[in-house]
């Protein structure tokens, strides 16, 4: 178990990250969600011991591990770029931190080849880095943490630099590969259908601060906060002014639908774009006319991207659609989706 104690950071006069409060269990994924410069190398850093703290504590199973080098905190850190011993094979590369710990060479060859086989990298083990590939090369340091044993493994990003189909079949083995392991793993990542895709705990990250956490399902279907909205949707999340009068809501643009159990004034409405389609899904659609600004086709999914009144929405819908740029358009809503929020950006419904 990894806790953060109202742990921040900075750099010079800038806080990097504001006073956090976090606690990561083992048994389950443990992801940072957030868009780049959100904070979440930042918060991985401080937790791995590569960056001082500016006040707070940082405890691995129940101990203080705030001044304590990266060394003796006994973690493992992937990164997004390709980091191995250019000069190594693919197994000294896996056995490194094991011969730096003085383990025994016959541990040391039964740790690597276990992790190998669990990655597909027996047949590799005596080529050196430049005869890989991208991913076998990131398959060499995801080995090299699972040989380790670590109380901690940080994955920032690991995928990032891979193609689709090796990002794709990657992602869906990580969870196994470090299952029953006993180690905190936390996973960064700017992708939210990666969050949802690893399931366990998320951290939505925003400027620096962690906006919700909890079970990645829960804090997708409930969002606490309009912030934490925006980060867990992509494209990102329509979010409108809304009038609530009499139990009936309306937009500034039109259209209107009715409300239970909420009083009179201005909110902000949110709603997913794939809950916004350009056919009618159910009689409680509420009907949003608005200029298509931009469309976009990709794979078997059409976007659209249209302004309604003084706010831009985005539709996002299987199949493909005949959007034309410039003219008017109807696109349809159920209510049934909508989340609702204060002028403060909580949630109010």
């Amino acid at each position: 178990m990894i806790e953060l104690q109202d742990a921040t950071k900075r750099v010079g006069n800038v806080i990097h990250i504001k006073p956090t409060t976090l606690t990561l269990q083992t048994g389950h994924f443990n992801v940072l969600l957030g868009a780049t410069g959100s904070g979440k190398t930042s918060l991985i850093k401080m937790m791995a011991g590569l960056d001082p703290i500016a006040s707070g504590k940082v405890l691995m199973d129940g101990q203080d591990v705030t001044r304590l080098n990266t060394q003796k905190r006994q973690i493992s850190l992937v990164h997004q770029f390709f980091v191995n011993y250019p000069h190594m094979t693919v197994f000294d590369n896996i056995a490194s931190p094991l011969r730096v710990a003085g383990m025994a060479k016959s541990e040391i060859e039964g740790r690597v080849e276990e992790a190998a086989d669990l990655l597909q990298l027996r047949p590799m083990l005596h080529r050196r880095p430049h005869e890989l590939s991208g991913g076998q090369q990131q398959r060499t340091a995801l080995a090299r943490a699972i040989a380790k044993e670590s109380r901690a493994v940080f994955l920032d990003e690991p995928l990032a630099n891979l193609d689709y189909k090796l990002r794709e079949e990657l992602r869906e083995q990580l969870p196994d590969l470090f299952a029953g392991r006993g180690a905190v793993v936390v996973y960064a990542t700017s992708e939210p259908e990666e969050a949802l895709l690893l399931g366990g705990y998320t951290a939505l990250m925003e400027d620096g601060r962690v906006t919700q956490f909890g079970p990645t399902a829960d804090i997708y279907r409930n969002p606490e906060n309009i912030a934490a909205a925006r980060v867990f949707s992509d494209p990102p999340i329509n979010v409108a002014r809304v009038t609530v009068s009499g139990a009936q809501a309306r937009l500034a643009g039109g259209g209107g639908w009715q409300v239970a159990d909420m009083t009179d004034g201005e909110y902000m409405v949110a709603v997913r774009p794939h809950r916004v389609t350009p056919i009618r899904t159910s009689d409680a659609d509420v009907e949003l006319t608005g200029r298509v600004i931009v469309t976009e086709l990709s794979g078997s999914d059409s976007s659209a991207h249209f302004q309604h009144g003084e706010d831009a929405w985005v539709s996002l819908a299987a199949g493909v659609h005949p959007y034309q740029v410039g003219e008017d358009h109807r696109f349809f809503m159920n209510p049934a989706h909508c989340r609702y929020f204060g002028q403060d950006g909580k949630r109010v419904a």
